[in-house]
């Protein structure tokens, strides 16, 4: 009698993409294909969670060893990304009876989901199939985020390259405003990513050493903002230093609760839509004190920078996404692959595991012990915990002065389903 085939596996990724998320979808796709006896084809959902829903899946084994190695020093999402979040069982049935309609019909058993919080919650809801719906599927979530939010897990794949692009873009920037102070600006505004958690904000603080002080106040979340310290903590620096550097994360908030850019708009999360702090910043020095000014906003160029990415953040991305597969033929459902700090000095690190429902939907921090008293730096245990996360270079390949990175030729499975899912 013959065996039925190994079970399929579908991968995806979700949120906002980072200079090291298709690292990780090497390291799954990579690792599926040295165990084919027990995973068969491995299916990419075209923009996420949605390329499920709507049968538009992407066949992985069309692309060469060659493509599929390259994803490991590529940019963004190779599959395309997206911003969906399942409802529960008992508000959209029609979702989860949708999506073990396109598993069954394509023989998938294994289900990777590459994002942070909200695609955790998705990948929970996902892990339950098999005792709600009698379908069995292996759900195991692949962090990632630059927000470095995801509780249990020392760091968050995605986080270490940033946290080093506003490092160096912060100590870059400072270099430039002190040249021209005496004369000129006086003031940089960095605005970068972080809507309750200020581990990208703190990063700014590392562009500051012993040997190299800068002029720094940081703007996390975490601390409410009030105006006139800043103002003052903001003064005392230009007379000391003749030019002062301030990074903000975009979700700094006044005494009110608000957002300071909080626009009024919100995102497919349902989170409010952010950006803009920077200049609401910079009017606050003009009108408070009256320095002359630049700003910039780190966005799309902080989490894209795959040209100055960290080594050991390429290096846990790509493991966590072997270890995400590793995880699920030994039958491990509803988990997630953590990474485990042994030591800072010298920094050693393993993957661990941790179950879904204690990742999604919860929110890590910064510890107060990482933020100083004043409220506008990072302390000295701050830096022994980033410093690590920052070290070393991966660059990618050059050819004329331009960084070579892959494009797959992203192939559609054939649909074999009636009809169209409307998400």
């Amino acid at each position: 009698m013959a065996k039925n085939p190994p079970k399929n596996a579908f991968y995806a990724q979700s949120g906002g993409v980072t200079a090291v998320i298709n690292a990780s979808a090497c390291g799954v796709i990579e690792t599926a294909r040295k165990h084919r006896g027990k995973i068969g084809k491995v299916y990419a959902g075209r923009n996420g969670i949605i390329g499920a829903l709507t049968e538009d899946l992407i066949d992985t084994s069309r692309e060469s060893v060659t493509a599929i190695r390259a994803l490991r020093h590529t940019p963004s999402g190779a599959f395309g990304s997206c911003r969906y979040k399942l409802k529960s069982l008992e508000q959209n049935r029609r979702e989860y009876e949708r999506l073990i309609e396109v598993f069954k019909t394509h023989n998938i058993g294994y289900f990777f989901y590459n994002g942070g919080g909200d695609s955790a919650d998705t990948c929970l809801k996902i892990s339950q199939l098999s005792e709600t719906m009698a379908y069995p599927i292996t759900a195991v979530h692949v962090p990632k985020t630059v927000d470095n939010d995801l509780p249990i897990t020392d760091n968050c794949p995605g986080f270490g390259s940033v946290a080093k692009y506003i490092a160096v873009s912060t100590r870059e920037a400072s270099f430039d405003v002190a040249s021209m102070a005496k004369t000129s600006t006086k003031v940089f505004i960095l605005e970068v990513m972080g809507r309750h958690a200020g581990w990208i904000a703190a990063a700014g603080g590392l562009a500051s050493t012993r040997d190299t002080e800068i002029p720094i106040v940081i703007l996390f979340p975490e601390i409410t903002f009030d105006r006139d310290r800043f103002l003052a903590k903001v003064d005392a620096n230009v007379r000391k230093f003749g030019y002062c550097t301030v990074v903000v994360s975009e979700g700094v908030k006044s005494a009110d609760g608000k957002f300071l850019a909080d626009q009024g708009l919100r995102d497919a999360f349902g989170h409010a839509q952010l950006g803009g702090v920077a200049p609401v910043v910079a009017s606050i020095i003009k009108d408070g004190i009256g320095l002359k000014y630049h700003w910039g906003v780190a966005d799309y160029l902080q989490r894209a920078a795959r040209h100055i990415a960290s080594k050991s953040d390429v290096e846990q991305a790509y493991a966590v996404g072997k270890a995400a597969v590793e995880l699920a033929i030994r039958g491990n459902n509803s988990v997630m692959p953590t990474i485990v700090r042994k030591s800072s000095r010298p920094y050693k690190w393993s993957v661990g595991v941790a179950p879904l429902s204690k990742v999604a939907n919860v929110e890590k921090m910064m510890p107060a012990d990482f933020i100083t008293k004043d409220g506008f730096g990072i302390t000295a245990k701050c830096r022994t915990y980033l410093e690590p996360l920052i070290k070393g270079e991966d660059y990618p390949p050059y050819r004329d002065g331009m960084p070579q990175y892959v494009r797959l030729k992203n192939v559609p499975v054939k649909k074999r389903l009636k009809g169209q899912f409307k998400v």
